[in-house]
């Protein structure tokens, strides 16, 4: 109950005009209307315009001789009333009594008490506790400026939202049972309702007949119109002159205190005082294209359950998640992820450490590194239990010191054994930390000692893969956002159609296509003969379609389309000499959608026939027709100078690309090669062809379907070897003159005269057997005939020594 014509004196700060008497006004439930009037500067050298009134206030309530200020000498509690009431005694002599509750006091021009004045109390003096006194930095002897307090001097903002109380017992006098925040906090309400508390404040309260000892560590000031409003009308303070009224709708937060036994039960009704999320986080804020679905499972599974208020947390029986591991191919997004959830944090900044700054080496160092990670986050659990802030521990690259204990890593010195031991340790060890959340990144989940990836440790496996069309999309539209803001982009410039080209490109890779785009446009700009001075018109520079295209073909992705491998083995494109190309194709695009749709998520297609038959080709165009996101041609010449191990981890490292897009097509060119097989002996790689068949019968992970086409001149070798394929398509080689006369009229080199005579001279030469060579054979005929001036008889002489060579095949 506060009324400015009771505090005593005025003084300070008198208003403009006189005022008559205000009606008393309560605090509880305070009135919004109120507004704080406005108030001048005092200056001491102008005579004071209500000296007069103040005169006669005093003299009617027999303080005739009070002044602006007293100067009162501290003693101690006249009862236990004021000690735990966190109230000053005065003399009523020399502080009147106040009609409408206690009085206001400032002393010493920086702290803020209420008082209580009392006939009995001492002349000149005023009661104040142990903490009173520690908060105030005074002794018994000294003496104290006392002066009248305005609550409202701050203006609109006197009230306390919420305050921030670090609690613990006064006194030998404890108990081991916990107490509940909430009922604590109702008592505190009721305790000291309508007194003024300021960061640093330190007080005692009496709770069922055990002292406590509280100190305020932070205020958060609101008007009295927004104490049920939004967060935005608030601010929260150390100061210690952000001072405020404390009411019924206060929330009061409390921490252990560290020196302190107390324990304390998490509250059931509000989230913990050092709320994780901030309240006015959004995922588009984060600047993260294409992952929204991997961040909403991060959210739910790392943070969902940090928001339940702990007490209610603790009724469910709900444990946190105290490691995530992000996982996927480079530039997909993982650091990213991690360096952005910073900006959902209400307060603490996470560390980041990458995993090669851990070894050290001197001895015990590296273990010691990792003690240090955790430090903080032991410190504050062991204060504030489970009101503790949430401690976030980003581990890049963790691969690099977490490797499968007794593999060596570290130099052999175990080093790398005894830092996987210290991070077990302190992520899921007998002292378990629930206010830890160490999220680490890694390209080579494989390499991850098995140990740490186990549910308590780093239980959550998100894997970041590459982006589909839509998330492609979404990254050039963060990339390219100030260039459209700032009017550089031009109009004609369609992300939509970018995104669909960008197949299997990540979203650094996608950074770098908008950079190599940038840097065409600007060429455009540079003057001739310089590559330092720019034209003029520089400022109008604008990136174009075309500068976008020109990147596409200037960047390719690490991981997706072996597009110019698959165009060379498709050079010159497919001739369709016979019905047998058309259904060859056919059956490949039945496949192709057999493992789109889902049907069979592993299959594998053999292409076998005679050398130079085109199986390459047809297999490399199956796949490009495909237009799946992750097509690889494999070749033997590929893994020239490797060794049976590293042909092993070469074939390994495919198949494991190849499941990290949502579909997939490996093809395998001369498949019997990949194994080493020779005919001499015969000889081949055992361990190699193990490895390979374990790769290609092994199913792929849940919706990543792989498609697996091979080819070979030697089936029956690999019946021998029992490669065995779920489908077979038997490649011909050119067998009638007819097929012959198709492939020399779709080269254009011959006309229809030149066909007829060659295939008259040719069926001659045969004697009416089969053509019986490759397509690839006869394409090599044709150009070797470029070379002779009768073409026609060149080409004729040199198919006619193919043929022979080959022995004919007939007409089958």
């Amino acid at each position: 109950m506060f009324n400015r014509d009771n505090l005593f004196g005025g003084r300070g700060q008198p208003a403009p005009s006189p005022q008559p008497q205000q009606p008393r006004r309560e605090i509880a439930p305070p009135p919004a209307q109120r507004q704080p009037q406005p108030q001048a500067p005092y200056n001491s050298r102008q005579p004071d315009p209500y000296a007069h009134q103040e005169k006669e206030r005093g003299q009617s309530r027999g303080q005739g001789n009070m002044g602006r200020s007293l100067q009162l000498r501290p003693a101690k509690s006249p009862d236990n009333s004021f000690t735990f009431g966190n109230i000053c005694a005065v003399s009523a002599q020399d502080i009147p009594p106040a009609q409408d509750g206690d009085t206001h006091l400032l002393i010493n021009n920086k702290y803020v008490l209420s008082a209580r004045p009392i006939a009995q109390f001492p002349r000149g003096q005023i009661s104040l506790n142990d903490p009173q006194r520690t908060w105030m930095g005074v002794a018994l002897t000294d003496v104290v400026d006392v002066q009248a307090y305005d609550p409202f001097s701050q203006g609109a903002q006197s009230y306390l939202g919420s305050m921030d109380i670090e609690v613990g017992f006064a006194g030998k006098k404890a108990t081991d049972i916990p107490y509940d925040q909430d009922e604590l906090a109702q008592a505190f309400t009721h305790t000291f309702r309508n007194q003024i508390f300021a960061p640093g404040q330190q007080l005692l309260m009496d709770y069922r007949s055990i002292p406590l000892r509280m100190t305020v560590r932070t205020v958060e000031l609101v008007d009295i119109s927004s104490l049920r409003a939004s967060k935005d009308d608030v601010q929260q303070s150390t100061d210690q002159h952000s001072r405020g009224i404390l009411t019924p709708e206060t929330r009061v937060n409390y921490f252990k205190d560290a020196r302190s036994p107390i324990a304390l039960k998490g509250s059931t009704r509000r989230p913990a005082a050092n709320s994780i999320i901030r309240p006015d986080f959004k995922f588009t804020d984060l600047g993260i294209g294409g992952l929204d679905k991997e961040f909403s499972d991060i959210f739910r599974r790392a943070f969902a359950s940090r928001i339940v208020p702990p007490g209610l947390a603790e009724k469910i029986g709900i444990q946190h998640v105290r490691g995530i591991l992000l996982y996927g191919p480079p530039g997909t997004g993982k650091t990213l992820i991690a360096r952005q959830i910073g900006k959902m944090l209400n307060a603490r900044e996470p560390k980041v450490i990458n995993g090669p700054e851990v070894l050290n080496k001197y001895v015990g160092q590296s273990e010691e590194n990792i003690r240090k990670l955790f430090a903080d986050a032991e410190k504050e659990q062991k204060e504030k239990g489970d009101e503790s802030g949430l401690h976030i521990i980003i581990f890049d690259e963790l691969d690099a010191v977490c490797k499968q204990r007794g593999s060596g890593a570290g130099g052999g010195t175990g080093v790398g054994d005894s830092v996987v031991n210290q991070l077990l340790s302190k992520l899921d060890g007998v002292e378990q930390l629930n206010n830890i959340l160490l999220i680490g990144m890694t390209n080579r989940k494989d390499m991850i000692d098995e140990a740490l990836l186990r549910a308590g440790r780093l239980e959550v496996h998100m894997e970041i893969s590459l982006p589909d069309e839509h998330g492609r999309q979404q990254i050039l539209t963060i990339h390219t956002t100030k260039m459209r803001d700032n009017g550089k982009m031009a109009a004609d410039v369609d992300l939509a159609e970018l995104a669909h080209l960008s197949r299997n490109f990540s979203g650094a890779e996608l950074m770098g296509l908008v950079k190599s785009a940038s840097s065409f446009a600007l060429q455009r700009h540079i003057k001739g003969g310089s590559v330092a001075a720019l034209t003029d018109d520089v400022a109008d520079m604008q990136i174009r379609m075309e500068d976008f295209l020109r990147a596409l073909e200037e960047v390719h992705p690490l991981f997706g389309v072996s597009e110019e491998d698959l165009e060379r083995a498709v050079e010159g494109g497919i001739i369709h000499f016979s019905p047998h190309i058309d259904k060859i194709l056919k059956n490949g695009r039945d496949f192709v959608n057999q493992v789109k749709t889902g049907t069979t998520p592993l299959l594998s297609v053999l292409l076998h026939g005679p050398h130079g038959s085109g199986k390459t080709a047809l297999a490399a165009k199956i796949a490009m027709e495909s237009q799946f996101p992750f097509i690889r041609l494999v070749r033997p010449v590929d893994m020239v100078g490797m060794n049976e191990i590293q042909k092993i981890q070469h074939l390994s490292k495919i198949f494991t690309d190849a499941y990290k897009s949502p579909l997939n097509v490996l093809v395998l060119d001369n498949i019997e090669l990949l194994v080493d097989w020779v005919p001499v002996g015969p000889r081949f790689s055992s361990a190699v062809l193990a490895a390979l068949k374990g790769l290609m019968e092994n199913k792929p992970p849940k919706g990543r379907p792989l498609l697996i086409i091979a080819t070979t001149s030697e089936r029956t070798v690999l019946q021998q070897l029992q490669m065995y394929f779920k489908m077979q398509i038997p490649v011909p080689n050119v067998q009638t003159q007819a097929e012959l006369g198709v492939i020399m009229r779709d080269s254009g080199l011959f006309s229809d005269s030149d066909v007829q005579r060659a295939i008259g001279e040719i069926e001659e030469s045969v004697g009416g057997r089969g053509v019986g060579v490759g397509v690839q054979q006869v394409l090599l005929c044709m150009q070797t005939a470029m070379q002779d001036q009768d073409r026609t008889g060149r080409f004729v002489e040199v198919l006619g020594e193919a043929i022979a060579d080959n022995g004919g095949m007939g007409g089958g």
